[in-house]
């Protein structure tokens, strides 16, 4: 409303701001003479509190294999006038990428890379879900668990759901995924996202994985297991303010207790192959050490 861009809202809450617009107007004057701005976006958080290397991360798009092809996707980029480039021989050659070119990762077969801040919120593509916006970090953990077609995979912390998605690609939609989180509103979103995707066979469950019986027949066929816990997020250089404190000892120690806890159920589930555990994190407590921990814990019994 007072940035030009409209009211996304609506019914008495539209009703309710455009009846105190003129209050709203005079309070935003107010805040443009106090900090000293004569534009309204002068106002907007800058693009310095963001980690200094945030704008240097190129724009990860995967495309869902479960609506469409890379090549098909590479070929309506093509039309819209960027320049593909092929793939990726190393990562110099993703840092350099500006202007409307764009590579295939080196790592990742259905990823596509494009220059920092390439923005497709408003792409086609991406609103009928034939691209997934997801960076190249969190394509790895449903890429490397790699369950064969027909398998039944648990995805234990699954909001917001790019994983879940992905896992659901691997799959070509043959299998089962049981998905988990605590959250109703994120599970909703959860919903809409896969159903936008075309994911099928899958059961969201509001539910702490912690509280899921691992001798539960309808876990009994799960052989694979995706864990991507609660964490600190040191990693996410997209999300890290600058001047954000690094977490204290003891808030480290708590995660890690929490994430031993959750691993160590996870190896439970009695069908299970393979687990892959993930984390955004940069700390050693949250990764190596957990695991480190959890398998001594194990002894030989998942091995």
């Amino acid at each position: 409303l007072l940035f030009g861009k409209g009211l996304k809202c609506g019914g008495r809450w539209k009703a309710l701001a455009r009846r105190h617009r003129a209050r709203l107007e005079a309070e935003l004057a107010r805040l443009k003479v106090q900090q000293k701005v004569s534009r309204n976006e002068d106002l907007l958080a800058p693009a310095r509190a963001a980690s200094p290397g945030a704008s240097q991360v190129p724009r990860y798009v995967r495309v869902n294999t479960l609506k469409t092809c890379v090549d098909d996707v590479i070929d309506f980029f093509k039309r819209q006038g960027y320049s593909y480039l092929g793939k990726a021989a190393s990562v110099e050659e993703l840092r350099a990428l500006s202007g409307k070119k764009f590579l295939l990762d080196l790592h990742l077969p259905e990823l596509l890379v494009f220059p920092p801040q390439t923005d497709f919120h408003d792409s086609l593509l991406y609103t009928s879900g034939h691209i997934i916006l997801q960076d190249k970090a969190s394509c790895l953990p449903a890429f490397l668990l790699g369950p064969a077609a027909g398998s039944h995979v648990i995805d234990a912390c699954a909001a917001p759901g790019n994983k879940t998605s992905h896992l659901a690609a691997i799959l070509k939609n043959k299998g089962q995924i049981f998905a988990f989180d605590v959250d109703t509103k994120r599970l909703a979103t959860m919903n809409t996202m896969l159903t936008r995707a075309g994911v099928t066979g899958f059961q969201l469950a509001q539910q702490d994985f912690l509280t899921v019986d691992p001798g539960d027949p309808k876990y009994s066929k799960v052989t694979h297991i995706l864990l991507d816990p609660s964490c600190s997020g040191s990693g996410m250089v997209n999300r890290v303010p600058r001047e954000e404190a690094a977490p204290s000892a003891e808030r480290l120690q708590a995660l890690a207790g929490f994430q031993r806890k959750v691993l160590s159920h996870a190896l439970s589930f009695p069908a299970l192959r393979r687990l892959v555990y993930s984390t955004c994190s940069l700390h050693r407590e949250e990764n190596e050490d957990v695991v480190r921990a959890v398998l001594q814990e194990r002894g030989s019994a998942f091995r």
